[in-house]
C-alpha cells in the first residue's frame, strides 16, 4: 500500500511551503518514493517594479523578505551599477559586505537553533510550551540532559542573533532593512564609534560560533550519522560567487563556479532557463532566461502544483546554498546529505565572522562611501550575489530611465522547485526519495531533509488563500500501482 502524507504548511520555515510525499515499503523499508514541493503564496514583486525608478530597486526589493533582505539590497545594487556603469568606492563594498556579513551570520545561527534543531531533540520535561509544542517526536531524538543543553542554547542563540543584527545595524543604518544600499557604494559614512562598537559585537559572535555552534553541530551529527546518507539530493551545486575583495568584483571570498556531473566549471547565466511546466505561471512564462523572463500568473492551470518557477542550469536541476558555496570554493566536498549541509553552513558562519575581522581594517573613518551616477536611458543588466540560502540573482530592463523589466530568481526557486518541463524533480523534491518515514503521523524524518536547505518561501514566489490558517498533516492510503 502505498501512502500520501501532506505537510501543509511545513512549519519553522520562512514563508509558506506545503510538502506531499508518497511513501510505500520498498524491500521491507519504508520509505519516500516520490515527492512534491509546493509553494503556495504569490505576491508579484516583479510586475511592482515595473514603470519605477531603477532607484527605487534596491529599497523595494528588501521588502521581498524579512530574513535576508540584505542580500536583495546587494543584488540590486549590482544590477544597477552593471546598468549605470559605475564601481563602489572601497569603503562602500567594504560596508556592505560587513552588512551582508551580519545578515549571514544572524541567518545561519537563526536556522539551527529555531529552524532546524527542534527536529532533533525531543523536550518532553524539559520544556512543555510554545514553541516547543505540538511538536512531532520520533524515538531518535536526543533527550534529557543533551536536550536541557540545547535548549539552553536555543535561548542564547535568540541574544547573539540580535546582536548579530546590531552589529549590522551600526553600519547599515537599521536592519532588517537597510537604507545604506545604492549604486555606487554605500549612503552612510564611517565612524571610528561605528567601527569599534561593530568589533566588539563581532567578537561575541565568533566565539559563540566557535566555543558553542560548532560543537552542537557536531553533537547532532554524531548523534544521527544515518543522516549522513539520507537527503542527497541531485548533487549538482551552483553559485554566484559574494562578498567582493575589490572593487572590480573579481575576487570574491567565497567563489563563483558550479559543480555538475562531477565536474567544476564557470556560471553563464545565459545558460539558465526557467521552466513552468508544474508551476502556475502561463506558457508564456516559460522556457526562457531571465533577462527575458516573463511573470503572468495562471492560477488555474492543469497539473501545476506550485507558485515557485524552475530554474535549471544547462537544463540539469542544481542546487543552491551553503553546501554549495563551500563545495565550489573548495572548503567543504566530503559529501552531500543532511548532515553535510548542516555541517557547510556552520563552517561557512565561522569563514564569514573571521573574515569580518579583517574588512573591519580596510574602512577608511570619515571618507566618503559612495561614488554618484545618473540614470541612463535604455540599459539591460544583472546583479549577482549570494543570500545565506544560495545564489541570487536580479536582472533588469531599463527603457526611458524607467524600469521595463525586473526579473529575481532567488535560492528556494533553486532549491524548492517543482518538476520541470523535462520530467526532473527539483532538488529538494530529489533529496526526499528513499527517505524513510518511521511513523506516518509525525513524519519528522521529512522534515528534517527540508529544513537542511533552509527553505524560504517568502523570497521564492514573491496568493494567500485567507480562508488557511491552520497546521495540517493529511494522510491518505491507496493501493500500490
Amino acid at each position: 500500500m502505498a501512502t500520501t502524507i501532506k505537510i501543509d504548511p511545513v512549519t519553522r520555515i520562512e514563508g509558506h511551503l506545503a510538502i506531499e510525499v508518497t511513501v510505500e515499503t520498498v524491500n521491507g523499508r519504508r520509505q519516500v518514493i516520490d515527492a512534491r514541493s509546493n509553494g503556495t503564496v504569490f505576491r508579484g514583486f516583479e510586475t511592482i517594479l515595473r514603470g519605477r525608478d531603477p532607484r527605487d530597486a534596491p529599497h523595494l526589493t528588501q521588502r521581498i523578505c524579512g530574513v535576508c533582505p540584505i542580500s536583495h539590497g546587494m543584488a540590486a545594487s549590482r544590477n544597477l551599477e552593471a546598468a549605470f556603469g559605475v564601481k563602489p568606492l572601497d569603503n562602500g563594498r567594504v560596508m556592505r559586505n560587513l552588512v551582508l556579513g551580519a545578515n549571514f551570520i544572524a541567518s545561519h545561527i537563526l536556522h539551527f537553533y529555531h529552524l532546524a534543531a527542534l527536529d532533533y531533540i525531543d523536550t518532553s520535561g524539559v520544556i512543555d510550551m510554545a514553541p516547543w509544542t505540538p511538536r512531532y517526536t520520533s524515538g531518535d531524538m536526543l533527550g534529557g540532559s543533551v536536550a536541557a543543553t540545547l535548549v539552553g542554547h536555543y535561548v542564547q542563540a535568540l541574544e547573539i542573533r540580535r546582536k548579530a543584527h546590531q552589529m549590522g545595524a551600526l553600519i547599515g543604518g537599521k536592519l532588517p532593512c537597510s537604507p545604506i544600499f545604492a549604486h555606487g557604494g554605500s549612503t552612510e559614512v564611517p565612524t571610528s564609534s561605528q567601527i569599534s562598537q561593530f568589533r566588539t559585537l563581532l567578537g561575541e559572535q565568533r566565539r559563540f560560533i566557535d566555543d558553542v555552534m560548532i560543537p552542537d553541530v557536531l553533537a547532532v551529527a554524531q548523534s544521527f550519522p544515518d543522516y549522513y546518507g539520507i537527503g542527497r539530493g541531485c548533487g549538482n551545486f551552483l553559485a554566484y560567487g559574494v562578498f567582493d575583495m575589490d572593487s572590480a568584483g573579481e575576487s570574491k571570498l567565497l567563489a563563483r563556479g558550479r559543480y555538475t556531473d562531477g565536474q567544476l566549471g564557470d556560471v553563464e547565466t545565459s545558460r539558465i532557463t526557467e521552466y513552468v511546466g508544474y508551476s502556475r505561471y502561463t506558457g508564456a512564462s516559460g522556457g526562457l532566461a531571465p533577462a527575458a523572463g516573463v511573470t503572468e500568473p495562471d492560477a488555474d492551470k492543469p497539473d501545476a502544483y506550485s507558485w515557485i518557477k524552475s530554474p535549471r542550469y544547462l537544463d540539469k536541476v542544481h542546487e543552491v546554498g551553503p553546501l554549495a558555496r563551500m563545495w565550489v570554493n573548495g572548503d567543504y566536498r566530503l559529501g552531500v546529505s543532511v548532515i553535510d549541509r548542516h555541517a557547510a553552513r556552520v563552517l561557512e558562519t565561522k569563514k564569514v565572522a573571521d573574515a569580518m575581522d579583517a574588512w573591519l581594517n580596510e574602512l577608511q573613518e570619515g571618507r566618503a562611501a559612495l561614488r554618484s551616477s545618473s540614470v541612463p536611458a535604455t540599459a539591460t543588466a544583472e546583479g549577482l550575489t549570494e543570500a545565506p540560502r544560495g545564489a541570487l540573482g536580479h536582472w533588469i530592463t531599463i527603457r526611458n530611465r524607467v524600469i521595463d523589466r525586473y526579473q529575481i530568481i532567488t535560492p528556494t526557486n533553486w532549491n524548492a522547485s517543482p518538476m520541470d518541463d523535462l520530467g526532473q524533480r527539483g532538488p529538494i523534491e530529489q533529496a526526499l526519495l528513499g527517505t524513510p518515514v518511521a511513523d506516518m503521523a509525525s513524519p519528522v524524518e521529512v522534515l528534517r531533509v527540508v529544513h537542511s536547505f533552509d527553505p524560504c518561501l517568502s523570497c521564492a514566489v514573491h496568493m494567500m488563500r485567507p480562508d488557511r490558517d491552520k497546521a495540517e498533516v493529511v494522510v491518505h492510503t491507496r493501493p500500490s500501482i
